[in-house]
């Protein structure tokens, strides 16, 4: 075990409560620090339902192209908590090392001496405590959970807050409307701090709208109304009120991929103003990396899968996304006919039937798996009966690697196209077996 790992356990025990929304603790504890979070350039904090991580990397991407250091702050992981914390650099950042973990760990216990604290909280310290001992142009930090009471909202004025499309997600814990989860997300716009509010359902943009002007933020970028992106001749063009930028088209798969990165331009022309170079725009489209999202697996599990199969990885597990993905499937489909074949493990409280729904006529088999790493999974057997009843010819096969061996047992007239979906966690099991680490 990683000394890192060890400090991860101690930290898991200060607070009894796995979620417990609020900010006194963590500004307490960034107090003792010496605010670490006030001595950090350039924030772009981001909050929304989906599209979270892909805007971020895009960011990235393009901050980078232009040369400039940037620090990243994103949650969860994948693999390994190594993946949260994103150090910049000339030339590119790296992941924060094991030796740079432990000693942000080491510090941030010391200081915080015992109180109670939540595992998120003092890891999102230990954060923003090594962001602040190291120079940067820019910081990325994505919201943990909704938005005015997360332990990442502790900045006073960030230079731009960006909330991507809102939806139905965590409802025990933000709200059983849209209309509700829209206003906790809204509470990250800051007075004299830019507002980006991409693309998003009416009603939830009406609310966003409203609470960035009730926040005094400025300038307010409106997705739809200041800015937008469409498709021509197999180009992207942006278009806001400095004219149009004819873009090529993102390396991200999915058309949901062309609001994430329009929100992410939008934001950079906000803070950086119309002049920032479109050559760094157009790098960080065709360099962006994101894991799990409609990532396509080339390592170890083709070996088991059937011969010339196409394996796609998804971490899609809300409705909205998996409508996403399926719509993207389904683009794949017009391009490159092949049967479509879903291998899938959710969370107990998912609601399995909305986020199946969008593959109905879509996939030719359904394969339900086992989560390993996740106590509060919902079995295999139990996914697989709920595909059923909705008319998926629906079945399962063991763990991943077990499918992939059965559908490679089996006569395919064409190499068929494999998309492993769901929880984040069976996302992280997949990568770590198919040898494909987050780096």
């Amino acid at each position: 075990m990683k000394l890192s790992e060890t400090y991860l356990q101690r930290f898991q025990a200060l607070h009894p409560v796995l979620i417990d929304l609020s900010l006194g603790r963590v500004q307490a504890l960034l107090a003792k620090l010496g605010d670490p979070q006030n001595r950090l350039p350039c924030v772009f904090h981001v909050a929304g339902t989906n599209g979270k991580g892909s805007t971020i990397a895009f960011l990235r991407a393009m901050l980078e192209a232009e040369g400039k250091v940037v620090h990243v702050f994103t949650s969860p992981h994948l693999v390994s908590f190594h993946e949260r914390i994103r150090l910049g650099a000339a030339g590119g950042g790296r992941l924060v090392s094991e030796e740079q973990l432990v000693a942000a760990f080491e510090h941030v216990e010391r200081v915080n001496a015992g109180d109670p604290i939540t595992f998120f909280e003092i890891t999102t310290a230990a954060a923003f405590h090594l962001f602040a001992s190291h120079p940067a142009d820019a910081v990325l930090v994505e919201v943990g959970l909704g938005g005015a009471f997360d332990a990442t909202n502790v900045f006073a004025k960030p230079a731009a807050a960006i909330l991507t499309p809102v939806s139905m997600d965590h409802r025990e814990h933000l709200g059983d409307t849209v209309e509700k989860i829209a206003a906790t997300k809204a509470g990250i716009f800051k007075r004299g701090a830019a507002a980006i509010i991409a693309p998003q359902e009416e009603v939830a943009s009406a609310v966003l709208q409203r609470a960035a002007e009730r926040a005094g933020a400025r300038p307010l970028v409106v997705g739809g109304q200041d800015f937008s992106v469409y498709e021509e001749h197999g180009r992207l063009v942006y278009q806001d009120g400095d004219g149009l930028i004819d873009l090529p088209p993102p390396r991200l798969a999915g058309r949901h991929q062309h609001t994430n990165a329009a929100t992410a331009i939008a934001a950079i022309r906000a803070v950086f103003g119309p002049l920032f170079p479109v050559a760094a725009i157009e790098k960080g489209l065709q360099t962006a990396e994101w894991p799990a999202r409609l990532q396509r697996l080339t390592g170890r599990l083709g070996a088991q899968a059937p011969r010339e199969a196409e394996i796609w990885l998804d971490g899609g597990h809300n409705e909205d996304g998996a409508r996403a993905l399926a719509s993207a499937m389904a683009e794949i489909e017009e391009r490159s006919p092949r049967p479509l074949v879903v291998v899938c493990g959710l969370m107990a409280r998912k609601d399995a039937v909305a986020i199946l729904e969008p593959f109905r006529g879509l996939a030719q088999e359904f394969y339900a798996v086992d989560i390993a790493d996740a106590t509060l999974a919902r079995p295999a057997g139990e996914l697989a009966a709920l595909a059923r009843g909705m008319g998926l010819t629906a079945a399962t096969a063991g763990d991943v690697a077990q499918t992939l061996r059965f559908l490679a047992s089996r006569d395919w007239p064409r190499p068929p196209r494999i998309l492993i979906m769901g929880s984040l966690y069976l996302a992280g099991e997949v990568l770590k077996a198919d040898g494909s680490l987050p780096r």
